[in-house]
């Protein structure tokens, strides 16, 4: 179990059509992952729900979105993470 909440870089980045982003939590807590694009618009949700103790991966498939920097933000309990990532296609 991780002794820290913690939100990886993706990988790989830039990528395209698919990366991964990691997370770490130390106890159960609500999670949401989204990412934004530059104008800090929501374009995807990718988590919203309970998640366990741990450590996850999850996969972000960007086949309907368009070239470019987009951020992601990790809300879980008190602790608010947020990475840019980019797009090459």
């Amino acid at each position: 179990v991780p002794e820290r909440m913690r939100l990886e870089q993706n990988y790989p980045d830039p990528f395209n059509p698919a990366t991964t982003i990691r997370f770490a939590l130390p106890q159960r807590s609500h999670v949401t992952l989204t990412v934004f694009n530059t104008l800090g618009q929501a374009v995807a949700t990718l988590v919203n729900d309970i998640q366990d103790a741990g450590y996850h991966d999850v996969r972000f498939d960007v086949s309907g979105l368009a070239s470019g920097v987009y951020f992601y933000r990790l809300r879980a309990g008190e602790y608010v993470g947020t990475k840019k990532l980019v797009i090459a296609k």
